[in-house]
């Protein structure tokens, strides 16, 4: 079992929350990503058998939503809204900016292990474009100087 008993457990608890077990397919992805940091096939075989849900029905969920990682990332997710706001303020740009100062290709994880970064859809800021998230950590109306510190800080 690739989780671990305390997740679980998680699991088990979310199932019994929910009329329907299939409601407790995103929140234990969520486990998983925050175990392993992605949700890997072998993990949705994992939550079929505890879940009792077909593996395809759990598959259909975590290839649907973009916050579920497919494959290994680094230590630091760092995830640039691409949305029209954001793209209006210059995010699509920063993309390029941080993967350039990384040496580290779009959604690729860098040499060293500790960054991945990648374009995404809304992070739900518009109003403090552009914006950014770090693992679970939003960072708002970003630009270069910002972002400059920021992996000043994640070294």
């Amino acid at each position: 079992m690739s989780l671990s008993k305390e997740g679980i457990d998680y699991i088990k608890k979310e199932l019994d929350r929910y009329e329907s077990r299939l409601s407790a397919i995103i929140p234990a992805l969520y486990q998983v990503q925050k175990e392993k940091g992605w949700v890997s096939p072998e993990s949705i075989q994992d939550l079929a058998k505890i879940m009792d849900i077909p593996p395809a029905q759990i598959n259909e969920v975590a290839t649907f939503y973009t916050m579920f990682n497919k494959k290994p990332t680094g230590k630091y997710h760092i995830q640039v809204c691409t949305n029209i706001t954001c793209s209006m303020k210059k995010g699509r740009e920063l993309t390029d900016y941080i993967t350039s100062k990384l040496g580290v290709k779009e959604s690729d994880v860098s040499p060293c292990g500790r960054y991945t970064v990648s374009r995404v859809e809304c992070l739900g800021s518009c109003d403090t474009a552009p914006v950014l998230q770090v693992n679970f950590d939003y960072h708002e109306n970003m630009n270069e100087k910002k972002v400059d510190e920021l992996l000043e800080r994640l070294k």
